[in-house]
């Protein structure tokens, strides 16, 4: 248990942040599998269209220190490259 007043402080701003990181980490599997959903169901532009909005979320997570920048540029990769198959 936090003995002063300054690990006090820290054990509350680190539960916000849990709780904000939480949040996105959330978001950001939500989004990852609407772009899989629309994969499966084999409609290349809705994927592409659905992929086009994903990135951006999954790059930003990055940026906020949810996930590391080369686990989001990775995920982003792999579904372009099966969005990619699937029109081609």
């Amino acid at each position: 248990m936090a003995n002063t007043s300054s690990a006090k402080k820290a054990v509350r701003k680190i539960a916000r942040r849990t709780a904000v990181n939480r949040s996105r980490r959330s978001q950001l599997r939500t989004q990852v599998r609407k772009v899989e959903e629309a994969i499966a169901s084999g409609d290349a532009a809705v994927a592409a269209a659905v992929l086009q909005s994903v990135a951006p979320v999954v790059m930003r997570a990055a940026q906020k220190g949810v996930i590391h920048k080369n686990t989001a540029s990775r995920k982003v990769s792999r579904l372009t490259a099966r969005v990619k198959a699937l029109s081609a």
